[in-house]
């Protein structure tokens, strides 16, 4: 995990997301204590359990792009989940382990490109080597199929049999000559001279088991999908692919080859057990109320199930166990039907912090199209910018869109800095049609004013019915 300070994090926060103050400095607080817990003695360490966060607020407001933002800030395995696509355990439907399941795999995925960093100059070197002995059609193969395939038909002259195009009489040379004639091959090969070439490799793919029962490999109990993994074998075959195509899936082989599988899954299991990091978005949608009955009954039991997940405890997959006790995790909701005392009692618990975040106005708005590294206003001059038409927007234009979707929240459904996108698409509908048409008329810039906004949604505006489809 990167050793951010929480005013770096806001920092880091403030270029992306407006306004929310109080989420940040929780979020940037509970990410601080990680790497202080990792500073203490393990005999305190154990004892420090991590402060769970939940957000409360109306949609659109920043509480999903809080989340994916922090996962680019993090070294650490981080994972968003849906808490509506979870059942309780005897429904269809994925159980919530399969969260840390997950968080898992993201963990190894990490683990295993660090690993690939430090083993790839020697990987780089095995594939020399083995595209030197294709393009030199090398009878050695150390990747061929158990049962490779006979060739009956007689080899043409010059024409070696797997694939090479060197001259077979270089190739048969004695063995100092031979050597001279690999290394010339390698300086081309390095000098890019065969990027283009065809030559025919072995690739090898993890065939995917049946589905069982409409089950998803993920539905599986790990034991099961370890079996099923074992019993169902690599599928090799041959392909003929460029050099520069073949370089790519020979340096994943020999990476694999170098990279210990065993100590991967070992230090991804440590990772994802002190640093992991789960956002649970639309917790709201499993709250429920005392005495209710139908849907509400799966609703409380993803809330037991997800229970001893959040309080800690230890989960089966397939690598091996992991224990959830230092896992963090930080829920959000909308609760506009529902509030947080409809959860259990016991699952409130385990969320000690809770912020809430308040909805944008006309001025956040504003702010929204002009501030953030990738603002709606800068992601739309670049488009266009692709035509060869250069856009500016005016004050006045940012001014009229950010109130004519205060105004659409205000009379409609509050969709929060959502409904900035549907309005930008409505002025620019037009333009984004006729832009090449435009262009090639000579009307290379265009400038974007208030005016201009509201002559483009006057009609949607007026038309009440017509709104709420539009905006």
């Amino acid at each position: 995990m990167k050793d951010l300070t929480p005013r770096e994090i806001v920092t880091e926060l403030d270029r992306h997301i407006i306004g929310q103050d109080s989420a940040k400095r929780a979020v940037a607080v509970a990410v601080r204590n990680r790497w202080r817990r990792r500073q203490l003695d393990p005999e305190i360490a154990r004892e420090v359990a991590p402060k769970n966060i939940i957000m409360i607020g109306p949609t659109g407001v920043g509480k999903t792009e809080i989340a994916r933002r922090l996962s680019k800030l993090v070294n650490a395995p981080f994972t968003k989940v849906e808490a509506s696509k979870y059942t309780e355990v005897g429904y269809h439907g994925r159980d919530v382990e399969s969260m840390i399941r997950d968080l898992l795999e993201l963990g190894m995925k990490m683990v295993r490109a660090e690993q690939a960093d430090v083993v790839r100059e020697q990987a780089e070197k095995s594939v020399e080597q083995r595209l030197v002995s294709l393009l030199l059609g090398d009878t050695e193969d150390r990747d061929e199929p158990e049962e490779a395939p006979k060739h009956t038909e007689p080899q043409t002259a010059g024409l070696p049999r797997s694939g090479g195009w060197v001259p077979s009489e270089e190739a048969e040379s004695k063995p100092d000559e031979h050597a001279r004639v690999r290394n010339r091959l390698l300086q081309k090969l390095r000098d890019g001279a065969f990027e283009d070439r065809e030559i025919e490799i072995v690739i090898k793919e993890k065939q995917t088991g049946p589905i069982m029962g409409m089950m998803g490999p993920d539905q599986f109990d790990p034991g099961v999908s370890s079996f099923l993994d074992n019993l169902i074998p690599e599928k090799s075959h041959r392909r003929k692919v460029t050099v520069r195509r073949a370089r790519a899936i020979l340096l994943e082989q020999e990476t694999d080859k170098l990279i210990d599988e065993e100590k991967l899954i070992e230090q991804a299991i440590e990772r994802t057990e002190q640093n992991g990091i789960i956002f649970l978005d639309e917790i709201d949608k499993i709250a429920a109320g005392e005495g209710k009955g139908g849907a509400d009954v799966s609703r409380q039991g993803v809330q037991r199930d997800l229970l001893p997940i959040v309080e800690g405890s230890s989960v089966n997959t397939r690598h091996g166990v992991v224990n959830t006790d230092q896992i963090l995790f930080v829920a959000a909701g909308a609760f506009h039907t529902a509030a947080v005392k409809d959860l259990m009692p016991e699952l409130q618990g385990r969320f000690p912090i809770r912020v809430e975040l308040q909805a944008l106005t006309r001025d956040d708005f504003k702010r929204i199209l002009t501030e953030p590294d990738a603002a709606l206003t800068k992601q739309q001059e670049a488009l266009l910018e692709t035509e060869g038409m250069r856009v500016t927007f005016d004050a006045s234009a940012i001014d009229a869109m950010a109130e004519l979707a205060a105004e659409a929240n205000a009379s409609m459904e509050n969709i929060g800095a959502r409904r900035l996108m549907t309005v930008m698409e409505c002025v620019f509908d037009e333009i984004s049609f006729d832009a090449p048409d435009m262009v090639k008329r000579g009307e290379k810039t265009l400038t974007i004013d208030g005016e201009f906004v509201r002559e483009r949604l006057k009609t949607i505006m007026k038309d009440e019915d017509l709104s709420k489809f539009v905006l």
